[in-house]
This record gives structure tokens, C-alpha cells and sequence, in this order.
């Protein structure tokens, strides 16, 4: 870390992708006439959704380099995130992502990822690891695990960190990156003995620690050493647990225009509330407000809310979250 400067609020460490998202809705891809085009990706969308509460955040990521990179690393700069450490590999193409949108519970993807992703290109004797270690939050995901180098760039950071508080692992399962479930669960599994915060779906915790019931896996996730478990239920809204307390809020019910991208405004949110000293309860009901902010509007990154933004819909529904 540069001398005289304050550590960073939060580090992202993760993957970015061009999104081109279409025009037009219930429309098969062949058909749709024009794109718009925005920065996603996991780690990308949390980083802006950090940025967009007002911290100072950075994020590790790899492009290609091409238009799309160049266009990326522009963009995570002009939504308030330092893109120092965002570079470009030669001999890989920028990850796109194209999608179709049925409301309310169809997205299907489209990843163009030729011939892997930059991010997995990531290595350790790359990363800024005395900025990591000193972060008040540092994010990773479980897809920086599915290939080499990244994933001994990943657990390089968590050892220079030495499971430091609010060292966060999103689970995110995603099936395409890995050879097989199997897979997948040993490294995730592994993984866990430097977080202390884990955040997934039902899903994703089930290959993580092989438990399907939520409450469960939770207590799977906090056998494993980790100090806060929070598992995403869909429609039956979101559970965490610590080693004192169980906080469960329900689904919030909203007009879907695109479900991608909630959990990532999720997560940024959730940074927020710890960054902020807040209970879990208060935590927990803003993270998800804001969750179901982004699932009203049809791009991912654009989407993530300000503070402002999740407290006004909080307040219009009669549902402030608590001082506390």
C-alpha cells in the first residue's frame, strides 16, 4: 500500500465481462435488434454497488486486450473504483455476456468466454497483497477457484490476510467453470478455513459444505470457521447465522424486468452495513432491499442503488430497518 494512505474500505478480487443486454424484452437473441452495453460480472457489479454507498473501493481484474477491455477498465474508473490494478492479457479475448430477458424468471446467458476468461489469468506475484491484507473488507469468489493461476493468486490473498475480519467468499457456483460439482465442492470447501464471512445460495452452499436445507448448511458454514453464514433463499427470502444469532427477512415482492445482478447489489449492500457497524438485522433487511432494487431495472451494474436509493424504497414500504 502506497505510504500515507488510508487502507481501502473494500477490495473486490474477481471477474469483469462486457454485458450487452437487449433492447427489446421476450424476444430470442436472433431477433433482438439493438444491445446496450454496461460492465458486469460478479466482482465488477459488487465493486460498483460498494462504490455506489460512497466507499472507497478497488478492484483486481483481468481483460482482454481489446476494445472491450479498454471500454471496461474506463467504465469501473467512472463509477468511482480504482482501476489500478486492472490490467489487460494478451492472447485472450474480454469476457461478453449476452442475455435474453422473459420477465419474471427467465435470463437466459450467453457467455463468450474464448479461449478462458482474462481474471483466471490472475497471479500472485500480480497482486498489491500489503492493500489486500489491510483492507476493511476483502471480497473473492468461488469461480477465481475453477482455474490456474487464479486460484493460487486467490489463496495467496487470503494468506497475506491471515482471515482477518469481514474476509468475504461469495460461493458463486457457477456449473460452466468447473469439470464437475465434485470439483468444485473440495476447492470451495478448502477455501473455506480463510473466510470469515461466506454468502451463497442454496445451491452454491450445498457444494460447498453438501447440505440442501438452509439452516443447515449455515451451521455447516460456521462449523468451518467462519464467523457469518448467509444463505439466499429466493422466494423465501434470506437467512444468516453467527455463533449468537439467526436473523431471517422475507422476499420482498417487486415487478421483475431482470433477475441478474441481485446478488451482487446484495453484496454490495451487505459491505455497506458492515462498514457501517450495523446490526445483522439492519444489515440483512438493507442488503435485500437493495437485492430487489436491481431486479426492477433491466442492466446489472447500472442498476446497483446509492444508500439513498434503498432507504427511500425501504421507507415507501413501510419497512425501515431498525437503528440498531
Amino acid at each position: 500500500m502506497p505510504e500515507n494512505q488510508d487502507p481501502l474500505d473494500v477490495m473486490v478480487l474477481g471477474r469483469v465481462c462486457v454485458d450487452l443486454y437487449p433492447a427489446e424484452i421476450n424476444t430470442p437473441i436472433e431477433d433482438v435488434t439493438s444491445f446496450t452495453k454496461s460492465i458486469g460480472g460478479s466482482a465488477a457489479n459488487v465493486a460498483v454497488a460498494v462504490a455506489k454507498h460512497g466507499h472507497r473501493v478497488s478492484l483486481i481484474t483481468r481483460t482482454g486486450n481489446d476494445a472491450f477491455g479498454r471500454y471496461a477498465k474506463r467504465q469501473i474508473g467512472d463509477f468511482g473504483i480504482d482501476n489500478t490494478h486492472v490490467f489487460p492479457v494478451d492472447g485472450i479475448n474480454t469476457v461478453l455476456t449476452f442475455c435474453e430477458i422473459y420477465p419474471p424468471d427467465r435470463f437466459p446467458s450467453f457467455i463468450y468466454r474464448v479461449p478462458t476468461a482474462p481474471d483466471m489469468k490472475i497471479r500472485a506475484d500480480e497482486l498489491p497483497l500489503d492493500e489486500i491484507r489491510d483492507a476493511r473488507i476483502f471480497w473473492a469468489t468461488g469461480t477465481g477457484l475453477s482455474a490456474q493461476p487464479a486460484r493460487d493468486a486467490q489463496i495467496a490473498a487470503w494468506r497475506a490476510r491471515g482471515r482477518r475480519s469481514h474476509t468475504i467468499l461469495d460461493l458463486d457456483y457457477r456449473p460452466t467453470f468447473w469439470p464437475s460439482p465434485e470439483a468444485a465442492h473440495e476447492a470451495i470447501e478448502d477455501a473455506l478455513q480463510y473466510a470469515t464471512v461466506a454468502v451463497g445460495n442454496e445451491r452454491e452452499c450445498e457444494i460447498a459444505v453438501g447440505e440442501t436445507d438452509a439452516h443447515r448448511a449455515a451451521d455447516a458454514l460456521l462449523d468451518r470457521g467462519v464467523e457469518l453464514a448467509i444463505v439466499k433463499r429466493g422466494e423465501k427470502g434470506v437467512l444468516a447465522k453467527t455463533r449468537e444469532e439467526t436473523v431471517e427477512v422475507a422476499p420482498i415482492m417487486v415487478d421483475v424486468v431482470n433477475g441478474l445482478g441481485a446478488g451482487d447489489g446484495f453484496g454490495g449492500a451487505l459491505c455497506h452495513g458492515l462498514l457501517s457497524g450495523w446490526s445483522l438485522q439492519r444489515t440483512l433487511a438493507f442488503a435485500n432491499m437493495a437485492g430487489a432494487i436491481v431486479v426492477t431495472k433491466r442492466e446489472c451494474s447500472p442498476a446497483m442503488p446509492t444508500t439513498a436509493e434503498v432507504e427511500e424504497w425501504l421507507a415507501a414500504r413501510g419497512e425501515g430497518v431498525p437503528v440498531a
